[in-house]
């Protein structure tokens, strides 16, 4: 496996797990019935990026690690 195939690999995983880790926990504005004119009521109130990406950040690395071992070890 080269160095680019396994950066490539990393962002597969790291995207996909972002987009299941996106809608986890999220308040809207029409949950607390605040809704700010000029947005959508399905806007988050507090969408804490910060924490989700460093949630995406580890649990892809740790998918990530064994996939290319094993890629590097059996192919």
């Amino acid at each position: 496996m080269t160095i680019t195939s396994a950066l490539v690999l990393l962002s597969v995983y790291w995207f996909i797990i972002l987009f299941i880790v996106l809608p986890i926990n999220i308040t809207t504005q029409n949950d607390k019935k605040n809704v700010i004119e000029g947005t959508a009521p399905s806007s988050p109130i507090n969408p804490n990026l910060k924490h989700k990406f460093s949630i995406t950040t580890i649990v892809s690395f740790i998918l990530w690690i064994p996939t290319c071992l094993v890629i590097n070890l059996f192919y």
